[in-house]
């Protein structure tokens, strides 16, 4: 059979779902043949150390032997062949030979463990090349609309004889779908045959979700699990955006309308007033596990132990240990009855750095058992962190990067380019974004939109989006200045977590749009510095979004625009069904 266009051998033949093994050829059953060579074994032993200990004992020469001892000698030789061939050689390969490469015989205990072994070697963002690319001509939107409907018409072929033995295996249970990455060794493989399975087994199409055109191998073992395809999210540009005296041009992923056009408005009258500004407040990521001891008095002893400045050199080198780049800033506790939350904030160069942090806390962790032996480690992390929650430890105390950001916009820009005067926006942004705000019971929410422009930018740059939530933790002043002509507008945001290593930050896209800002990888002559650009990028994004949006309101031009960009006017039921 063929897979691929090339000829490819199959070791293993399927007969009744069982595969049929080389002791089946014999005559007798496996367990009596291997019953009678082991009493062969053991009973010739038994009379040929019978027979020499007589000899010795009568001083007779050992090489004199008789008929009976030949005999028993060759059935000592033919039972440790066969015995040897069956468990020796077997035994042998399991310590000094490379598994076998037929993708069937793995068994169920590598099956538990496949999860841990699909480590990559390589960074799959260290062979991008992000040079700028020679500007192909541009096509005619006739043109592009035919190529698009071609494109549409191309079928999935449908699976070979191999690939379809293996689908059927995997709805039948008997292959599991995680582990066909390890199984075939081909990344892009496995994701078609599981594709398949699943649309045969739910019996619904996944027909429009895409699966040729990328790159599963720069997945495995870190981004996803189980892929089946992959989504498209346009990504626009807005600006460039002037700031800190440099020029960004922002990568936003995004399905929502008017959202870069918004965000791009506003970049554009922060240009027009000469840029903006950012001052990075703090950096360190968090990470807070919860031990409980027998008494509250114990938990309170180890708190007053953590928080002494005379023990901070201790535990900094005990936690500063497993990193290069992790290093121990603060350790904040809080006591709940018997239980006890320690708050520990540390540098993380320039990776999100989750991850290292919790190394970290698991040293100290370890550590402390020495003095505190009684000490019952309920959980690494006991949400006093914050991750992935909105959370007041956050706001007060930030997270990752605390950034806020300014600009003066001059009044002729907000008349001309934003289409409202200063007075209407600093009354909108009081009444909306910190009265109203307040009445909803907002926790870091005192903004228009905040979170639109930071998970545009997130998805963008390959950050994690779940982190959206304490990222968009942000509060947006206006006030007006010079005699009430121009406007001094600012967003702070104290926890804004990214990073320009690890995780999605080294697939093909995201490292492209990480390039785009000249911020991807690692700045190895300031670690940490280009992962504080990104997230003043993202502060400087949010306020241009800020800026427009409250622009709009203002102007009473919300309901215009969006029905102007936030609405198609084709017939996608044509699209789809060509």
């Amino acid at each position: 059979m063929k897979h691929g266009g090339k000829p490819m051998k199959m070791k293993v033949k399927f007969v009744d779902d069982e595969v049929v093994k080389p002791s089946d050829a014999m005559s007798l059953p496996l367990y009596i043949t291997n019953a009678v060579f082991f009493t062969l074994f053991f009973s010739v032993v038994y009379f040929l150390l019978t027979s020499w200990r007589e000899k010795i004992r009568t001083n007779t020469p050992l090489h004199m032997i008789d008929l009976s001892e030949i005999v028993a000698i060759l059935a000592l030789v033919a039972s440790f062949i066969y015995l040897l061939g069956f468990f020796g050689f077997d035994f042998v390969q399991s310590l000094f030979l490379q598994p076998s490469n037929d993708i069937w015989v793995a068994d169920d205990d590598e099956d538990e463990i496949m999860l841990k072994e699909d480590a990559r070697k390589v960074p799959c963002g260290q062979a991008l090349d992000c040079s700028i690319p020679k500007i192909a001509p541009i096509a005619s939107p006739k043109a592009a609309l035919k190529v698009f409907e071609e494109k549409a018409m191309i079928e999935t072929p449908p699976p070979t004889e191999g690939d379809e033995e293996i689908i059927k295996a995997v709805v039948a249970g008997t292959i599991p779908s995680y582990s066909l990455e390890t199984k075939l060794g081909d990344c892009k493989r496995a994701a078609s045959i599981r594709r398949e399975a699943l649309q045969r087994v739910t019996g619904k199409s996944l027909e429009g979700l895409p699966l040729e055109g990328f790159d599963y191998e720069s997945i495995l073992g870190q981004c996803c699990e189980m892929p089946v395809g992959y989504i498209t999210i346009p990504v626009g540009i807005a600006g460039p955006l002037m700031l800190n005296g440099r020029e960004f041009s922002v990568p936003m992923a995004t399905t929502e309308g008017c959202l870069v056009a918004s965000t791009n408005r506003g970049c554009k009258a922060i240009n027009l007033s000469g840029g903006a500004s950012s001052v990075l407040l703090k950096d360190g990521m968090t990470r807070a596990p919860v031990v409980r001891f027998n008494s509250a008095k114990r938990a309170a002893e180890l708190k007053f132990f953590m928080e002494d400045p005379e023990n901070y050199e201790t535990i900094s080198m005990v936690f500063n240990k497993s990193s290069r780049f992790g290093r121990l800033q603060t350790v904040k506790c809080a006591v709940a009855g018997k239980n006890l939350y320690m708050r520990f904030t540390c540098s993380t160069g320039d990776a999100m750095g989750m991850n290292m942090v919790s190394k970290g806390v698991q040293n100290v962790l370890d550590f402390l058992q020495n003095d505190f032996p009684d000490m019952d480690v309920i959980g690494i992390s006991g949400n006093y962190c914050s991750d992935k929650k909105p959370a007041a430890v956050n706001w007060i105390e930030g997270r990752g990067k605390s950034v806020v950001c300014e600009a003066v916009i001059k009044g002729d820009i907000v008349t001309k380019v934003l289409k409202t005067n200063v007075a209407a926006l600093v009354e909108l942004n009081m009444l909306k974004n910190l009265t109203g705000s307040a009445i909803a019971g907002a926790l870091g929410g005192f903004n228009a939109h905040a979170s639109n422009i930071v998970s545009a930018v997130y998805l963008a740059t390959g950050q994690d989006p779940a982190q959206n939530i304490e990222s968009s933790h942000c509060i947006t002043m206006m006030e007006a200045i010079n005699d009430g002509k121009d406007l001094h507008v600012s967003v702070t945001m104290p926890s804004i977590e990214v990073g320009t290593v690890g995780g999605g930050t080294q697939l093909a896209s995201q490292s492209a749009c990480l390039n785009l800002l000249g911020v991807k990888g690692a700045n190895r002559e300031a670690p940490g510095s280009n992962a504080r650009q990104l997230a003043s990028v993202v502060a400087g994004s949010v306020l241009a979004g800020e800026l427009s949006l409250m622009s709009a309101i203002a102007a009473g031009q919300l309901v215009k625009s969006h029905m102007k960009y936030n609405r198609s006017n084709k017939d996608v039921t044509t699209v789809a069904s060509a």
